[in-house]
């Protein structure tokens, strides 16, 4: 996968999430040093709730067991995991190579927020659904039979049963031997996810 261009030039730093006083080389003049958490601040900031900061920093504090502001690179698979993140040991190993870090160093909470942000954007399951219909569609016709559908959900990557197959079709209004357009299929599936 082409994640390393996801973002270009160096990683963000703490103070790019509003999590480090005062921030080098802000224009504001107000010279105060509280944390400042305006909207105005670099990209990962518009990707990034004020919620999910504060949830990955309150999982990457509990890897962080010395309290030095870092984890180590072996950890960052189980502190992945544990936001909701399905990274393979693979992706985890490409996303340490991108920062520099071997298996044995450790990464500091702005390279993670970086990691997580990228694996997040890297699973968007619009994607994978697209990637399994057009392996099915050898003749691109836009549109794949259920069965076909059916056959690949069944065996590629989280492989779902017969059953989740069934409810998943139910939910989709498809017919067991119909015909599936993929732009339809998707919409009906991945519905926007809720802002809490």
């Amino acid at each position: 996968m082409a994640a390393e261009h996801l973002l270009p030039g160096p990683p963000p730093s703490l103070a790019d999430f509003g999590l480090e006083a005062g921030g080098k080389g802000t224009e504001r003049g107000s010279g105060s040093s509280k944390p400042t958490g305006s909207s105005r601040g670099p990209r990962m900031a518009k990707f990034l709730s004020q919620d999910q900061i504060n949830e990955y920093k309150e999982c990457f504090s509990l890897y962080d067991k010395q309290q030095r502001g870092k984890i180590k690179a072996t950890d960052l698979m189980v502190a992945m995991r544990c936001l909701g993140a399905s990274p393979t040991p693979g992706e985890v190993q490409r996303h340490l190579q991108t920062h520099g870090i071997d298996g044995n160093g450790e990464l500091d909470f702005s390279t993670f927020l970086t990691i997580m942000h990228m694996q997040i954007k890297q699973e968007d399951p619009k994607k994978e659904i697209l990637l399994a219909m057009l392996m099915a569609d050898k003749e691109k016709k836009g549109y794949i039979m259920a069965s076909d559908l059916r056959s690949k959900l069944m065996s590629l990557g989280e492989k779902l049963t017969h059953k989740e197959v069934d409810d998943l079709f139910r939910e989709a209004h498809i017919e067991p031997n119909g015909k599936v357009k993929y732009d339809e299929f998707i919409h009906k599936i991945t519905l926007p996810g809720r802002d809490y």
